[in-house]
């Protein structure tokens, strides 16, 4: 053994089930669909009459750059809290789905399929593959603190 040097394990990776994957595409098709949509909406297919299109682009499209890497990398964690990110296109598509008619209209719904994707494939890919690699949250029972 070389010192200083820590040991390699021999992990072998945990294979994923057909439908933890049919799961994770779903995630990602929302994901990635919503990383155009957004753009393409608001700069090209129907710029808002009201404000900056460059702002409100910026605003709307920043919150889906966080989660690249985990989304690339498949990681469940990511999967799990980019949830909390889905809602606002989820909210933002409702609104416009009430308020809008036309092309507005028709993109709303594009949002909403696709954010409808995207948080139920994040969520069962999230559970799933926790599951099978073992991860859980602990209990608040089973919390050593006192």
């Amino acid at each position: 053994m070389n010192a200083g040097k820590p040991e390699q394990l021999n992990t072998v990776p945990v294979e994923m089930a057909n439908t933890t994957k049919q799961f994770l595409l779903l995630g990602r098709i929302g994901y990635f669909g919503l990383l155009l949509l957004i753009p393409s909406w608001f700069l090209w297919l129907a710029p808002p009459a009201l404000g900056n299109p460059y702002l409100l682009t910026i605003m709307l499209w920043l919150p889906l750059w966080f989660p690249l890497a985990g989304i690339i990398k498949a990681d469940p964690y990511t999967f799990a809290w980019a949830n909390f990110i889905v809602m606002i296109y989820f909210i933002h598509s409702l609104t416009n789905l009430w308020l809008a008619s036309g092309l507005y209209f028709w993109l709303s719904v594009l949002e909403l399929l696709l954010s409808l994707a995207m948080f139920i494939g994040c969520t069962y890919y999230a559970r799933f593959r926790g599951q099978e690699l073992g991860l859980k949250i602990p209990r608040l029972k089973d919390d050593p603190r006192p």
